[in-house]
């Protein structure tokens, strides 16, 4: 079943921009939720139930609901894939980064990198127009990103760039992501609940092997209902509903440059809510990404 257009009309541009402003200030409150827990002594684990078994369970209604046969059209295959590229694994790369960087890192990396190879992925597999101002942007980003990983390797060391790299990781698993909605025409409820739904039948019975809840009981019930709601809502379920609706409005493309806000969201939301100051070369990395990240939605 498909229950999208093919092409966005132009008075769905404003809802799509909307959208994907949205979903990058969900996941900039994220990154900071995740490093605060991750201080506070959450595993990267922890932080992944959170974000999606809550809501999985309370999305697999719907997916009872649209036939769970077939997994509400989607098929058990895709489904798989799509909660490979956006599920627990894509966000404990994140959380792991940072027990190894600090927070300004991960919010420019992997948004950065998610963008990137956004970009690149929608012109080379969906065909989508590659302009000459998209290729100087990607070219500015990289620059930006290879700043940040020079900061990693002389104040931080080789394990700096190990996290890095992990958040590098993330980014690319979520370009693939957003490439894969557009090319299977895939609606932003039904990527929601898929993923919530596939999270509960197969990394809860993970987690309680091999993790266990030990370690959530011992952080206490406010610490838990806080990643709770902003790992299991704020920067879970409701950004990948967004993000797959700008997807569907914009473009792969357009809608992958929408990470370019995360940074500068995150910069403010880790200032008011940790008051963690970003370094100069943090600074200076991300004022780069950005003009990159402008010049890629032109």
């Amino acid at each position: 079943m498909n229950d999208i257009t093919p092409a966005a009309p132009r008075s769905g541009l404003l809802v799509g921009a909307l959208c994907g402003g949205a979903a990058a200030l969900g996941w900039a409150t994220g990154f900071v939720a995740a490093k605060h827990g991750v201080a506070a002594g959450f595993t990267p684990a922890d932080l992944a139930f959170h974000r999606y078994v809550w809501t999985g369970f309370l999305l697999m209604p719907m997916a009872f609901g649209a036939g769970i046969v077939k997994l509400g059209g989607i098929g058990w295959g895709r489904g798989l894939i799509l909660t490979a590229l956006a599920g627990p694994t894509q966000a404990m790369l994140a959380y792991t980064g940072f027990t190894l960087v600090p927070l300004g890192h991960g919010t420019v990396i992997q948004p950065a990198c998610a963008a990137l190879f956004g970009l690149l992925s929608a012109a080379v597999i969906l065909s989508e127009k590659l302009t000459l101002a998209r290729v100087i942007g990607a070219i500015v980003i990289i620059a930006g990103l290879m700043i940040i990983g020079a900061e990693s390797l002389t104040t931080i060391g080789t394990h700096g760039v190990g996290g890095d790299l992990l958040f590098a990781t993330a980014g690319l698993l979520w370009a693939a992501f957003g490439t894969t909605l557009r090319m299977w025409r895939v609606a932003g409820t039904r990527a929601t609940t898929v993923i919530g739904t596939l999270t509960v039948f197969i990394f809860t019975p993970l987690f309680a092997a091999f993790q266990g809840f030990d370690n959530m009981l011992r952080m206490g019930l406010t610490e838990n209902l806080l990643q709770i709601v902003v790992q299991g809502l704020i920067a879970g379920a409701l950004p990948i509903y967004l993000f797959a609706h700008s997807v569907t409005l914009l473009g792969a493309g357009r809608a992958a440059s929408f990470p370019a806000l995360v940074p500068v969201f995150a910069l403010i939301v880790g200032f008011l809510a940790l008051g963690t100051v970003p370094t100069w070369p943090q600074i200076i990395g991300l004022g780069v990404v950005v003009v990159g990240f402008r010049l890629t939605i032109k």
